[in-house]
């Protein structure tokens, strides 16, 4: 506990914090006891294959991390310098930055409200105005947002229609459907992450399915150095050193035997706010669109701040004071200094979410007295402000 201002700090409630079952120690144990350290072994083939199973991938490499799984995904669709690469633009920067790694160009598209993800009219828009400059994108990077899919029917009929390759960014949506499916097997190839934060955790790794061979084994083959089947060390391209270790795979085992229970926490812990924080005014939770499953990796609201009365940075601040930590919804590419002169599709979706969006604590280890705990600070910073707007009301009465 910390102490601040002489009094003792209540425990820190983290956003999305990793949550262990118990099963990965027994499964690490087992790594070290055959002292397969090094970076391949048999739990990382076991991850692949289990992961594959669950997701309904044909085939599946395990990587460094999402970002190196979208890089070999991107370069193995044949994005390459001075290619366009249309890409959702509320998102996290590592959505974006394998196609700079390319020297491709990205074209940021802006969100739809049901979703918060990719519009599809504005892809359709983007792709028509490139048939007519005779230059299609070579993909299109569709991101599913904290843990939702997007709009994958309109999306992957408009990739056919145009010859585009469609790579998935599932890296917040494992545990998310859509129509029954797991987002991320629709396109040429899928991605996702198991970040510290995310639905499930390696520490750090990432996987990368689709359901062409050639490409998956290509894949391992650039994570591995590219390295030739010979017994020397003899290449023929350049690689990566993006393989996931015999270490992490044996964590990812454990942590996927448990994924069902905790997406079941998750959308626990949204039902939870929901219910708590209804009828306070200027709160909006992130919909739930009607082709899916919302996993609710992260419970996103957007405040109204007239009605509520703080804005979401306010808000935060305020959580923040009672050591409970809130994120601002994603700040869009296409306003990203880095990015700032790159083309763009729309955009003003997208700043709205960001100006008045904030994730909430949504880890799948949080406590019913962690949540009351969360929904009391949100309802009294409401109730603060509204009994000020009610006693100004009341004397601006009196004075008239």
């Amino acid at each position: 506990m910390l102490i601040e201002l002489g009094r003792v700090a209540p425990p820190r409630i983290y956003l999305s914090p990793p949550h262990m079952s118990g099963l990965e120690e027994q499964l690490v144990a087992d790594v070290f006891a055959s002292n397969v350290i090094a970076p391949l072994g048999p739990h990382v083939e076991a991850f692949e294959r289990e992961f594959a199973q669950v997701v309904g991938a044909s085939q599946a490499v395990a990587v460094s991390s999402g970002t190196a799984a979208l890089h070999l995904a991107l370069q193995l669709v044949g994005v390459g310098r001075g290619d366009e690469v249309l890409v959702s633009t509320l998102t996290f920067v590592a959505s974006v930055n394998p196609i700079v790694y390319l020297g491709a160009t990205p074209v940021f598209v802006d969100s739809e409200r049901v979703s918060w993800n990719m519009d599809p009219m504005l892809l359709r828009e983007a792709l028509e105005a490139r048939v007519v400059t005779g230059r299609l994108p070579k993909a299109v990077v569709l991101v599913h947002l904290y843990g939702q899919s997007a709009n994958l029917t309109p999306i992957v009929d408009l990739c056919r229609r145009f010859g585009v390759a469609l790579v998935e960014d599932a890296a917040e949506a494992l545990g998310a459907t859509h129509q029954g499916r797991s987002p991320g097997t629709f396109g040429r190839a899928g991605i996702y992450s198991f970040n510290g934060n995310k639905m499930i955790t390696t520490s750090g790794g990432g996987m990368l399915v689709s359901k062409d061979p050639e490409l998956i084994q290509h894949a391992r083959k650039l994570a591995a150095q590219a390295r030739e089947a010979v017994a020397h060390y003899e290449h023929l391209e350049v690689g990566y050193n993006y393989r996931l270790s015999n270490v992490l795979a044996a964590i990812g085992r454990g942590q996927l035997r448990v994924l069902e229970g905790r997406v079941s926490a998750r959308r626990r812990n949204f039902a939870f706010y929901r219910n708590a924080l209804r009828g306070v005014p200027g709160i909006t939770f992130m919909p739930e669109a009607p082709w899916g499953r919302h996993s609710r990796w992260l419970t996103c609201i957007t405040i109204e701040p007239r009605e509520f009365g703080l804005d979401p940075e306010a808000l935060r601040a305020t959580l923040e004071v009672e050591n409970i930590e809130a994120r601002p919804v994603w700040k869009p590419m296409h306003i990203q200094p880095v990015f700032a002169r790159y083309p763009r599709v729309g955009g003003a979706v997208a700043e709205d979410l960001f100006a008045r969006g904030l994730c909430l604590p949504s880890g799948s280890s949080l406590s019913v007295r962690d949540l009351e705990r969360i929904v009391g600070v949100i309802r009294g910073a409401s109730h603060r402000i509204g009994g000020r707007r009610r006693v100004t009301a009341v004397s601006t009465a009196l004075r008239t």
